[in-house]
C-alpha cells in the first residue's frame, strides 16, 4: 500500500466516520430528519475538501500495480467517499449533468475499468472484503444500527454462498450420489442460517435509524457523467446461483436475466465468472423431474425430500426478507415521509412502487408460489411433492 493510500485508508477509517456521524446527529434533531439542506455545512466542506485533497494525491501518483485486491479496496473508499457526498447532497445527481467530484471520478472509473468493476462502491466493500483493523472495519458513521445492519447482511451472505458452493458440488454428482444427500444437508443449514440472520436483523435493527441514517448512503451517485444505481445486498452471485440451480427462477426469463445483467459488474469477478456458469447449468428441479422412472426408488425420495426441503427454506427465505425487511424498513417508513423526498427514497433508482413489485414478484418466484401473471414452478413442485411418500 502506498503512503497515499494507507493516509486515505486511514482518513476513510477515521476522521470521515466522525464527519458523517456528526452531520447524522444534526439532521436526527429536527422534525424532518431527511431533510439536509442547510444543515452542518462547516462539516460538509471539511468532508469535501479533505476527501479531495487526499483523492488528489492519489490521481497524481498514479497506477501504482499493487494487484486487485488493493485496487479494490482503494475503489472501495473512494466510492464511499462519494456517496457520503450524496448522502449530504454535496452532489446531487438530479441538478448535475456531471459529477463536481472530479478527482475521484477519474480515479474511480480508472479503477473499475482496470478491474472490470463498477466505478463505484459495491456491497462486497462493506461485508465479504472489508477488512477490520484491531476489530473495527470500514462504515460510514459510528451508529450501532449501521453496525448491525452491516454484520448481519456480512452473515447473510456468507450463509447464502455456503449455499450456493454445495449447490455446485451436487452438480458433477448427480442427484443419485449419495455424497448429494450431505450436500443438500449443509444447504439446509445454511439458508437456516440466513433466515436467523435476517430474523435477528428484522428484531435488533431501529427502523427510523436505518431508514434515515444508514440507507441514504446507499443512494445512486453520478460518477463522471454517468450516473450508477445504489449498493445492493443482493450484489453477489450465491443468491442468484441458488435460484437457478435450484430451478426456481431462469436464466430464460427476460425480467430475472434483466436482473442478472444490471448486477453483473456489482459483483466480484470471481462471482460474475461463477453466475455466468451458472446460467449455463440444467437445474436439481428439472433433473428430478426427468428422473420419474426412478421415483420409488430409496434415493429418489431420500435426496427429493431435501430437495423439497431446501425449495422450501430458500422460499422462506425471500418471504422473511420481503414481508418483514423491505415492508418494515424501507415501505412502512417512506409513508410518512414528506413528499419533497419521496423521488430519492430507493437506491436501486425505479420508483418505489415499481420497486416493490419486481421485489414481490422475485419472492413469489423463489417462493414458488402460485401466480397467473408470472411463471414459477409452483405446479412442478407439486409434482415432486406427489412422488415423494
Amino acid at each position: 500500500m502506498s503512503s497515499y493510500t494507507a493516509k486515505f485508508d486511514n482518513w476513510i477509517r477515521s476522521e470521515f466516520v466522525a464527519l458523517n456521524s456528526q452531520l447524522e446527529e444534526l439532521y436526527w434533531q429536527q422534525d424532518d430528519k431527511a431533510n439536509v439542506e442547510g444543515i452542518g455545512d462547516s462539516l460538509k466542506l471539511a468532508l469535501k475538501e479533505q476527501g479531495n485533497a487526499l483523492i488528489s494525491d492519489l490521481l497524481a501518483e498514479g497506477n501504482t500495480d499493487e494487484g486487485f485486491d488493493s485496487a479494490f479496496d482503494l475503489l472501495g473508499n473512494v466510492g464511499l467517499f462519494m456517496a457520503a457526498c450524496r448522502r449530504h447532497e454535496i452532489t446531487e445527481p438530479s441538478r448535475e449533468t456531471t459529477s463536481p467530484l472530479v478527482e475521484a471520478s477519474a480515479l474511480a472509473m480508472h479503477i473499475g475499468a482496470s478491474i472490470g468493476v463498477t466505478p463505484r462502491f459495491a456491497t462486497a466493500h462493506l461485508t465479504t472484503h472489508n477488512k477490520a483493523i484491531n476489530g473495527t472495519y470500514k462504515r460510514f458513521t459510528n451508529l450501532d444500527d449501521e453496525a448491525l445492519f452491516l454484520d448481519y447482511n456480512t452473515q447473510g451472505i456468507l450463509a447464502y454462498k455456503r449455499a450456493s458452493d454445495a449447490l455446485l458440488k451436487t452438480l458433477p454428482l448427480g442427484i443419485s450420489h449419495p455424497v448429494t444427500a450431505e450436500l443438500l444437508e449443509v444447504v439446509k443449514k445454511a439458508l437456516m442460517d440466513v433466515i436467523a440472520s435476517n430474523n435477528a436483523l428484522y428484531t435488533q435493527l431501529d427502523t427510523e435509524r436505518f431508514f434515515n441514517c444508514v440507507r441514504p448512503y446507499y443512494k445512486p451517485y453520478r460518477v463522471g457523467k454517468e450516473v450508477y444505481r445504489g449498493a445492493n445486498a443482493g450484489d453477489f452471485a450465491g443468491i442468484n446461483v441458488i435460484d437457478m440451480l435450484l430451478g426456481l427462477c431462469s436464466a430464460n426469463e427476460p425480467s430475472y436475466s434483466q436482473m442478472l445483467v444490471d448486477k453483473f459488474l456489482y459483483m466480484m469477478p470471481e462471482d460474475q465468472q461463477i453466475l455466468r456458469e451458472a446460467m449455463r447449468m440444467q437445474s436439481l428441479m428439472d433433473d428430478f423431474l426427468e428422473a420419474e422412472q426412478y421415483k420409488n426408488t430409496d434415493w429418489f425420495q431420500k435426496h427429493g425430500k431435501l430437495f423439497i426441503q431446501v425449495c422450501k427454506l430458500h422460499g422462506d427465505t425471500a418471504i422473511g426478507h420481503h414481508n418483514q425487511l423491505v415492508e418494515k424498513f424501507i415501505a412502512q417508513p417512506s409513508q410518512h415521509m414528506q413528499q419533497q423526498h419521496m423521488s430519492k427514497v430507493t437506491a436501486s433508482g425505479p420508483p418505489l412502487p415499481v420497486l416493490l413489485d419486481s421485489l414481490a414478484k422475485l419472492r413469489d418466484r423463489r417462493a414458488a408460489a402460485k401466480r397467473d401473471d408470472i411463471n414459477t414452478r409452483f405446479d412442478d413442485l407439486n409434482t415432486l411433492k406427489q412422488w415423494i411418500n
